[in-house]
């Protein structure tokens, strides 16, 4: 047994070593499944625990997979072109305005899709819409890090916002349904706390007055992609392509709706959700008569790999006898009463997530919370503790969570430097506070539902 203790610890650090040091621009799920074979070939875990986990992960990575499909179909209608030139007119010349319809786009892109996706599709959609206002890089940061902040924490309201969430649902037997009602009111406020800060903070460096638009972005676009297939819908006027954009909206809406009420109605989310993509996929190959096979190439499939190889290395740490270890530590602090629990959970949770990642962090977490014996409520509460450590404490450091990361590379890749003295700037005020102040709504929001 010593032996696999060793074998589990050194492949889990070396693991999340590699996925921070990222030589050579490294996929993460390189590392991870590579610390996955290890941890299933030395017997770590079996066969059996294989099959199990696939269990308790197959349908959130349905999940979440089939609504980035519906970010990158988005994207092949000129959604990112057409916000981006929304958010201009919106803003109407001035900085400080457009700083509150970036926060709202980020959060609702967020509840709409989830996280990564978020991220996937609000990041590209900043970076052409300030270069094409001729912001120079000083000016765009405040904007591309809020935005950013926002959409990665957004995903703490809803569970299906997030895939570790969702295959933590799955561990602790919670509902989407449960998890919205005790959950969404707190953690929208702390959003909501967490962006008026960011506002104090970033204030004097947002531009006051914002410069012309070098060009119509927009008109640009629709202009040259188009135009083969008018027959079928007009884009002529900006608003007939308003027009078409809203309904896609509320498509992606309705289906949105409908996983809450398949969860209500026991019926696996996962059908819905990849029935909604193939329609959105069928509606976008009737209008521009695209094959789905650019879906298969753009769709992020790696997420699946590092979060299946994540959750093996994770198992193999609980059967070598992590979790036994960690119940010891933390049931004096359960035992505290539930508010300090919630607290000192949710704190921990954040620390763990920003040394190692919020995925090993909050499914560490939750798998010793289900070995304490706890009663429902309180099984319950402090999860959702940890979630909020998980989805807005792990953002102090930029590899705290996957999106952060996805952040990151977006942004190398269109040569914008971010470096960590920057995002340490916001975060080491923000996130703190933000994370304090939703774990004390939450548990006070916890009482007045199960008082009522």
């Amino acid at each position: 047994m010593s032996f696999q203790i060793g074998i589990a610890s050194l492949v889990f650090l070396a693991t999340m070593i590699v996925i921070f040091w990222r030589p050579k621009e490294l996929n993460e799920a390189w590392p991870a499944s590579v610390g996955a074979a290890i941890i299933i070939l030395t017997g770590i875990v079996s066969q059996a625990d294989v099959i199990d986990i696939i269990t308790k992960i197959g349908s959130a990575s349905l999940t979440i997979i089939a609504t980035i499909v519906m970010a990158i179909i988005l994207e092949s209608f000129g959604f990112f072109n057409w916000v981006a030139a929304r958010l201009t007119s919106l803003a109407r010349g001035s900085g400080l305005r457009l700083y509150w319809y970036i926060q709202l786009l980020c959060f609702l892109m967020t509840i709409l899709f989830n996280n990564d996706g978020s991220i996937l599709i609000t990041t590209p959609i900043l970076i052409l819409l300030l270069k094409n206002l001729r912001l120079k890089p000083r000016q765009q940061l405040p904007y591309l890090l809020s935005g950013a902040l926002i959409a990665t924490a957004s995903s703490a309201p809803i569970g299906v916002s997030n895939i570790v969430n969702l295959i933590a649902l799955k561990i602790v037997d919670m509902s989407l349904w449960a998890h919205t009602a005790m959950m969404f009111v707190p953690s929208t406020l702390g959003l909501l706390f967490m962006s008026f800060l960011m506002y104090i903070v970033l204030r004097k460096k947002l531009p006051k007055t914002l410069p012309n638009s070098s060009m119509d972005i927009e008109e640009f676009f629709f202009t040259k992609n188009f135009h083969p297939f008018k027959a079928k819908t007009s884009f002529e006027t900006k608003q007939k392509r308003s027009k078409f954009m809203l309904k896609i909206l509320v498509f992606v809406f309705i289906i949105r709706c409908l996983l809450f009420i398949a969860s209500y109605l026991t019926i696996p989310i996962e059908i819905v959700a990849v029935l909604g993509s193939a329609v959105l996929l069928l509606w976008r190959w009737y209008h521009l008569r695209t094959s789905p096979v650019d879906i298969l190439k753009k769709t992020p499939w790696h997420i699946l790999v590092f979060a299946f190889s994540m959750y093996v290395i994770i198992y193999g740490l609980n059967n070598v006898g992590l979790t036994s270890l960690l119940v010891q530590l933390c049931e004096p602090i359960v035992n505290q009463g539930l508010f300090q629990a919630s607290i000192i959970m949710g704190g921990l949770v954040s620390v763990l997530s920003n040394i190692f990642n919020n995925h090993p962090a909050l499914m560490i977490g939750t798998i010793t919370l289900t070995e304490m014996g706890l009663d429902p409520i309180t099984l319950k509460t402090i999860y959702l503790a940890n979630i909020i450590g998980s989805d807005m404490g792990a953002l102090l450091l930029p590899i705290g969570t996957l999106a952060s990361l996805i952040w990151m590379h977006i942004l190398k890749s269109n040569k914008i430097k971010v470096s960590w003295k920057d995002y340490l700037s916001v975060t080491l005020i923000v996130v703190p506070i933000t994370t304090i102040v939703t774990l004390i709504l939450l548990f006070f929001w916890v009482q007045i539902v199960f008082s009522s």
